[in-house]
């Protein structure tokens, strides 16, 4: 008995609305000028503060203009209806091999967060309340779930990849496209009931789903009580990991004291005469004051492969140590692989943050073994590409 389903009552994409999800961006105003270029972007539902026409209140108080937003949306025909189907998923670029999945929907009791706790669905990261709160009480306002958590199917995930590229393959024309800012296309086909949807659903279903994106949206399906959550289930050929960086825009001690913390901490610190850039794994490099520098953060022999990890040695040594700074302070950004490495030190010489810090990705192998260990990640640790795109198919909630 599989534990991905149909989607009961869904409202597909005629085409527009399409976004990136909500925790994609490096800051707010980017939210905002997405959503002025494109007004009937799911955006401006999934963050509905951000939008220009709600500009000045908080997140709970435009909670009531979301919801006009999305019905005005189905209303003016922009989503039409469909029950108890799944969607084929299929995003394509130049030169980059073919990435598929499958919109469904998929138990929340299933989610395990360590070995003890059975389930299926695997978590693996640490999270921030309040953006899972804030998930929480756009669904119960709207009455729908317009993002998907991303799902690596680990059992059964070249099965899954060789039956989504035939029936994609055998579809046709899609019945909705959309282009992302990076210039990848997704293109989706509703599947209704019947032969192809359940041998998808067993497919989806026929192993370990492993939490690529979307910590913050399942636990907000558990915390809401919610039985099932949106998803697109993967698979391993159709993923990479690219890195997660960090910007800090206030220091609380001059860039002097913190090289100084750092080496008392037991970390090497060596200037660089080149601009930092994404190191090797092992060594992280930071750039501040149009000064760069290699440091090695000191790792602790009795520490798991998670404590180990260098984006836990940035959280634990660097941010926590050495700058006094909890992981969830609003001075630390949290920057994807979407943004190059030029970026992140373009936005220190511009005075909008006083220091980068640039970390290797996490490899397969360690996003494996931590998920076998059962194990959290911390915050912010893989940036998986490509994305899942919002506002393409919406489930709702009755």
């Amino acid at each position: 008995m599989t534990v991905v389903h149909p989607i009961s009552r869904a409202w597909i994409t005629n085409g527009g609305t399409g976004a990136q999800n909500y925790d994609e961006f490096a800051d707010d105003a980017e939210i905002t000028e997405i959503i002025s270029a494109n007004p009937h972007s799911a955006l401006a539902v999934e963050m509905p503060h951000l939008a220009p026409d709600s500009l000045g209140k908080t997140f709970a108080d435009s909670l009531p203009d979301a919801a006009v937003r999305l019905e005005r949306e189905k209303a003016e025909g922009r989503y039409r209806p469909a029950e108890h189907v799944v969607v084929l998923y299929r995003i394509t670029a130049p030169g980059e091999a073919p990435a598929y999945g499958l919109w469904s929907m998929v138990e929340t009791s299933q989610i395990s967060t360590s070995a003890d706790e059975p389930g299926l669905v695997i978590r693996n990261e640490d999270v921030f309340i309040s953006k899972v709160r804030e998930r929480v009480a756009l669904a119960d306002r709207t009455k729908s779930l317009l993002s998907p958590v991303l799902l690596l199917q680990t059992g059964k995930g070249e099965e899954l990849h060789a039956a989504l590229a035939d029936a994609t393959g055998k579809a046709g024309e899609p019945d909705a496209t959309d282009l992302d800012p990076t210039g990848r296309t997704h293109a989706i086909w509703v599947v209704g009931a019947g032969e192809l949807q359940n041998r998808l659903l067993e497919l989806a279903g026929g192993g370990e789903l492993v939490v690529a994106d979307g910590n913050h949206r399942s636990l907000a399906a558990q915390t809401g009580g919610l039985p099932r959550f949106l998803a697109v289930v993967t698979t391993p050929a159709s993923v990479a990991i690219q890195p997660y960086n960090r910007l800090v825009s206030e220091l609380p001690a001059s860039l002097d004291e913190l090289l100084e913390r750092l080496r008392k901490a037991g970390a090497t610190v060596t200037e660089l005469p080149r601009v930092a850039e994404l190191p090797a794994k092992g060594n992280i490099e930071v750039y501040a004051g149009g000064r760069s520098f290699a440091v090695g953060l000191p790792s602790d022999p009795a520490g798991t492969s998670v404590e180990n990890l260098d984006h836990a040695l940035v959280e634990r040594v660097l941010l926590r140590d050495s700058l006094g700074l909890d992981p969830g302070d609003k001075r630390i950004a949290y920057i994807g692989g979407d943004y190059p490495v030029e970026w992140l030190r373009g936005e220190v010489d511009a005075g909008h943050a006083e220091l980068a810090i640039l970390i290797a990705p996490v490899t397969v192998d360690d996003f494996v073994e931590v998920n076998l260990e059962r194990l959290k990640l911390p915050r912010k640790s893989t940036w998986f590409t490509p994305k899942a795109r919002g506002g393409l198919v919406v489930a709702q909630l009755d």
